[in-house]
């Protein structure tokens, strides 16, 4: 058993779904983000597509173990919205998931407990209509060093289909790539292979390898 966890759920894509009581309409979108950036932009844009809402309650959880969280009640009595969006995202095991719940008054009041049903099955429907995946928990790292060595890297890499990003090559090259969790220790090793010619295992937390400066970046 791994003593800790190297996958994590979230969405694939946006999903939505739409649930009327008593009038009321409420539609729900679910949406699969990265960081509180996302969470602010994606919120924004739905509040300019439903400019005449009366309100836009949503819920995020954040982080591989889901460690950051929030709920948004948005005027609507405390409790009603924003914890019974959260709850479905919660029960659905996901992390890096936000939900905005969209709601046109109808005229008429719901009440506590008619409030929370809604939020609660507008969430939900979104999340049935949503495809789920199970991703690999990645770190992200940057590698300096000269040419030589990064033909090599990108090699191994490409062989491995790894994300990279923000590749420079000059005299002093770089390149950001993110690693799967459980792979850090194999491929620090091939790095080593490849590039010192000698078979040695490297402690991911510190890895050191000749002729490269290799950081460990912030999670997004």
């Amino acid at each position: 058993m791994q003593p800790y966890p190297i996958k994590y759920k979230t969405l694939s894509e946006p999903a939505h779904g739409l649930i009327t009581e008593k009038g009321s309409k409420f539609i729900a979108y679910a949406l699969p983000v990265m960081d509180m950036e996302g969470v602010k932009k994606e919120i924004e844009n739905i509040k300019e597509d439903h400019p005449k809402a009366r309100h836009w309650c949503s819920a995020f959880r954040l982080g591989y173990e889901g460690e950051t969280s929030h709920a948004d009640d948005d005027g609507e009595p405390s409790g009603t919205a924003g914890r019974p969006i959260l709850g479905q995202i919660d029960s659905y095991g996901l992390t890096n998931t936000l939900i905005v719940v969209v709601r046109y008054f109808g005229g008429v009041l719901l009440g506590t407990s008619g409030l929370i049903r809604a939020y609660k099955s507008s969430a939900r429907e979104a999340l049935k209509n949503a495809l789920i995946l199970e991703k690999d928990i990645e770190i992200r790292y940057r590698i300096v060093t000269t040419p030589e060595p990064m033909y090599k890297i990108l090699k191994i890499v490409k062989n491995r289909n790894y994300t990279t990003s923000g590749l420079e090559m000059d005299e002093n090259c770089s390149l950001e790539v993110a690693l799967p969790l459980v792979e850090l220790a194999s491929f620090f090793t091939e790095l080593s292979q490849k590039i010192e010619l000698i078979d040695r295992p490297i402690n991911p937390e510190r890895p050191d390898i000749r002729d490269c400066l290799i950081t460990r970046l912030p999670a997004r």
